[in-house]
């Protein structure tokens, strides 16, 4: 049995880390033919690179950056030579837009297959798509990816319970790609529909697109009766496939044949200390029509140390923390979200969805959480509704050290939003 699906993912340390020194100067070369890298990257020279530490040469690429160069200031190649871009909304000011090559779509599909491979897919599985397509970059970076590997491919899109419920009893889905947000909510609407999750098909779920907890997938595993996979992804980087687990499930797989990584202290900019948390840089070495140059994510994770059982050389990394721009300040406190769910779903009384919101009374700014209490727990004994309301706040107290105004909702009584949840509000006053 084949137990890689490319041979590199198990190639000695020193041979990839001389491939991707030979793969960051031929990168700053091609990056040099783009309006935005010809200017950045002025008086640079490939040669003097020694090793893939000297990286630390180079400037930082943000996102802001690439806004100033939108639509067409990052593209190394004639426009005739790209066959797709992806871009982000772009609702609140410029968008980001990435280009691609046919080159760089065969390379992408050929990392989406691996990483479904190192989780378990194969060849005889049939694939569900339950992710948006369009200009996200989650809907077709797995489609493309699935039928590399060889999969049957349903793409089936986000939305419309009864219809995904009814495809994957039809067609005998044994690999879901869904939201971990929607994942907990259509658990439960399966179970509405009067089928016990214990007797779908499925086996697998490709979980990714928004930051969750190690409680929020264990819940999905045991409402779902699957295994559920974390990965990581992001547009500027092609979108998913970036890093996905394996089937041990101690942290992503980043694939450094395709990739550089670093993690730095987002304050100074200088690398963190091996295993400490810090912010994710990454540069682009195989893709030739819209490189990127140690790209800061804003994604706060860190290496995991060690080897994994599964063989594979690739460095991995943890589940995404928390982002470098969405530490809410309160009362002088550094509170990430991520903090508030993984106490949240830790609770077995607790819902699948929950709202953070932040407030102004008077003079001071206050946190709200709004949170969802499955039927069972919501009687109508008020004592005990306030003894479970007073439960979570002091929960939370203790993870994030402020105590939130805890209101206590009905099952599937917030306002969901389409593609990645909505978890924080600012209402406070500007």
């Amino acid at each position: 049995m084949t137990k890689y699906y490319d041979p590199v993912e198990a190639m000695d340390r020193a041979a990839l880390e001389e491939l991707q020194l030979e793969r960051l100067k031929d990168t700053i070369v091609n990056a040099k033919k783009s309006p935005f890298y010809e200017a950045r990257l002025s008086g640079v020279n490939p040669e003097d690179f020694k090793s893939v530490d000297d990286i630390k040469k180079l400037p930082f690429t943000t996102k802001d950056d690439l806004r100033s160069q939108y639509p067409y200031g990052m593209l190394a190649r004639s426009l005739d030579d790209f066959v797709r871009l992806h871009a982000s909304s772009g609702t609140t000011g410029t968008p980001t837009a990435v280009f691609y090559t046919q080159k760089d779509l065969d390379t992408w599909a050929d990392l989406m297959a691996r990483s479904m491979f190192c989780c378990g897919c194969r060849r005889s599985d049939v694939l569900q798509n339950m992710s948006g397509y369009g200009l996200f970059t989650g809907g077709l970076g797995i489609h493309y990816g699935s039928e590399r590997l060889g999969m049957l491919t349903v793409p089936a899109g986000a939305g419309n319970t009864k219809r995904q419920i009814k495809l994957i009893r039809d067609f005998n889905v044994s690999v879901l790609h869904i939201i971990p947000s929607f994942a907990l909510y259509f658990a439960q609407k399966v179970q509405e529909e009067g089928f016990d999750t214990k007797d779908m098909p499925w086996k697998i779920a490709l979980i990714g697109a928004e930051p969750h907890t190690e409680e929020a997938r264990r819940k999905i595993e045991e409402m779902m009766h699957i295994k559920a996979y974390n990965s990581y992804g992001l547009s500027e980087m092609n979108g998913p496939g970036v890093a996905f687990e394996c089937v041990h499930q101690k942290g992503m797989h980043i694939w450094e044949d395709a990739y550089i990584v670093e993690i730095i202290n987002p304050e100074t900019g200088e690398h963190v200390a091996e295993g400490e948390i810090g912010e994710l840089v990454m540069t682009t070495i195989t893709r030739e029509g819209m490189p990127i140059i140690r790209y800061r994510t804003r994604d706060l994770t860190r290496f995991v140390p060690g080897k994994c059982e599964c063989g594979r050389t690739h460095r991995r990394i943890d589940r995404i923390a928390g982002r470098a721009d969405d530490m809410m300040i309160l009362k002088g406190v550094n509170i990430y979200p991520m903090q508030i769910e993984q106490c949240l779903m830790a609770m077995p009384e607790v819902g699948q969805n929950y709202l953070i919101e932040l407030v102004t009374e008077g003079v001071s700014d206050q946190l709200k959480v709004k949170v969802e209490i499955k039927e069972d727990y919501f009687v109508e004994d008020m004592r005990a509704l306030q003894g479970l309301q007073k439960k979570i706040a002091k929960n939370l107290c203790n993870e994030i050290l402020i105590t939130p105004r805890v209101e206590l909702c009905q099952h599937d009584s917030i306002p969901k939003a389409e593609g990645k949840a909505v978890r924080v509000i600012d209402n406070r006053d500007k």
